[in-house]
């Protein structure tokens, strides 16, 4: 939290961002471009149909992938399952120091990874380099811990899981979901989005150092048809999905397989609440790290700011301050805070959603528009004046927009961050004991933030409810997700 504060109150924090020669020189000689890593190696598609890789910054096509056709998922799957035999029976042990070479590795190669992840996505380096990557091998490290203390049998192990993983943070989306699975003896199928495949690629690069067995790990690039093939593959035990609520609706309608189980963290619509004892300071520092990182594509991002009337005003005018401070630019330039959204219809929603709040009344008190950095930059932007019959009010932006509504009681604000589908995050901040304890039990969402701003790590179980998702990522719920649980009663043994 203390790192990530950091980050928006100090435009000037950190060193100069990396030279990107070493990554641009990579992503030229790219291993086996157009290629899937299966197996234990990268092998060439079967499929003609190709995907390209733009730089959101930039909007220039940086590199050519394939996207992988049934034939290549079947083959994937395959190595998975023949692999999952000998791997589910490993020792937890031997499994452990496999996880913990591939978290050395991430280190050993943070800078390097940092600056192909801000490339591929857009955020900003202080991002990547000082938060996601760290906690990619963070990730590794905790569940190689779990992998040596496991001392399930080896029949425990779910099997073959499908991975389909998001845009907006692609390589701690990949750690999150492959560190759990394979520490407890299953194999991967695993499938980047198709917006931000390098860093995924590079990954497998480095299972190759690690010399994980092969066909443990299997990494293919696509688009949705792709997801689809994965999904409904029979030999698949398990999917493991983050993404859209509509996607992931349709994956579970589509499931024709009754002992499939599966783990889905979708959509989000996070109230972000300040009551007039709140330290107003602090809530205006917490509202920005929450708000604005990866430019406010966070499913956990605060949508929907409630602040306390006598508050109101105060806090509505410190935090369009700070907001009209923050740097907009590629993510590679030194001091860079908020980088460009990941495409051009992704600006479009953003766009749409601030002109029918102002047309329905709300007030701008900073941005409002597109940023001059490029074609897909748009200004951080404050508003007031927001209630619900606007499309920011409901919908999920996804942008660096803060919409602000003014409330007057604890039961009033209670209703209205309660009423939405969503049920992923929420947040407040309050000095009192008895309404902390009051306002978390009501607060229907699976993650809650009292007084911080930012809740994710790799100790504590992400997910949510209502069609905010199923099932936990992270600590020891996650792991429960990746095993069968066997009940044994035994009796008569010495008849």
């Amino acid at each position: 939290m203390d790192k990530v504060i950091k980050n928006f109150q100090n435009i000037s924090y950190g060193p100069a961002p990396e030279d990107s020669k070493e990554v641009n020189s990579w992503i030229k000689n790219l291993k086996n471009p157009n290629n899937h890593f299966i197996n234990g190696k990268f092998v060439k598609s079967s499929s003609s149909k190709k995907l390209n890789i733009i730089n959101p910054s930039t909007n220039k096509k940086i590199a050519t992938l394939s996207i992988a056709s049934k034939k290549d998922v079947n083959a994937a799957v395959s190595a998975a399952k023949k692999a999952h035999v000998k791997w589910s029976k490993l020792s937890s042990f031997d499994r452990s120091k496999y996880l913990y070479a591939l978290a050395r590795l991430i280190q050993k190669n943070s800078r390097f990874i940092s600056v192909l992840e801000t490339i591929d996505n857009g955020k900003p380096i202080r991002e990547t380099r000082d938060i996601d990557i760290p906690l990619v091998a963070r990730h590794f490290y905790y569940h190689a811990g779990w992998a040596a203390r496991n001392t399930n049998n080896s029949d425990n192990s779910i099997g073959v899981v499908g991975q389909i993983i998001p845009w907006n943070f692609p390589l701690l989306m990949l750690a999150w979901k492959i560190a759990p699975a394979i520490a407890l003896g299953n194999t991967v199928v695993l499938k980047p989005a198709e917006y931000t495949s390098l860093t995924a690629l590079y990954f497998a690069e480095l299972c190759e150092k690690a010399k994980i067995p092969q066909g443990v790990i299997n990494i293919i690039t696509g688009d949705g048809s792709t997801g689809e093939h994965i999904t409904s593959h029979k030999d698949i035990k398990k999917i493991a999905f983050t993404g859209s609520t509509e996607v992931g609706k349709k994956i579970i309608q589509t499931n024709t397989n009754p002992d499939k189980k599966m783990t889905m963290e979708l959509g989000g619509k996070s109230p972000f609440i300040v009551f007039e004892d709140a330290d107003l300071d602090e809530a205006v520092v917490g509202a920005m790290a929450n708000k604005y990182r990866n430019s406010g594509q966070v499913c956990v991002s605060a949508n929907r700011i409630y602040v306390h009337e006598k508050i109101y005003d105060i806090f509505s005018e410190k935090l369009a301050e700070k907001s009209a401070n923050l740097k907009v630019s590629d993510g590679r330039v030194e001091g860079a805070q908020i980088g460009p959204l990941i495409t051009e219809k992704a600006l479009e929603k953003v766009n749409d959603h601030v002109k029918d709040a102002v047309s329905k009344g709300a007030n701008i008190l900073t941005g409002g528009s597109n940023d001059n950095s490029g074609k897909q930059f748009y200004k951080p932007t404050v508003m007031t004046g927001v209630n619900d019959s606007m499309k920011i009010y409901y919908e999920e932006t996804f942008g660096p927009v803060a919409p602000i509504i003014k409330f007057k009681t604890e039961n009033e604000v209670i209703k209205m961050a309660n009423d939405t589908k969503y049920g992923l995050a929420g947040y407040f901040y309050s000095r009192d004991i008895g309404k902390i304890w009051r306002v978390a039990e009501e607060l229907e969402y699976g993650m809650i933030g009292i007084n911080a701003g930012v809740i994710s790590t790799e100790v504590a179980p992400f997910g949510g409810i209502k069609e905010s998702g199923i099932g936990r990522e992270g600590a020891s719920e996650g792991i429960d997700e990746y095993l069968e649980t066997k009940y044994l009663c035994f009796d008569g043994i010495n008849k």
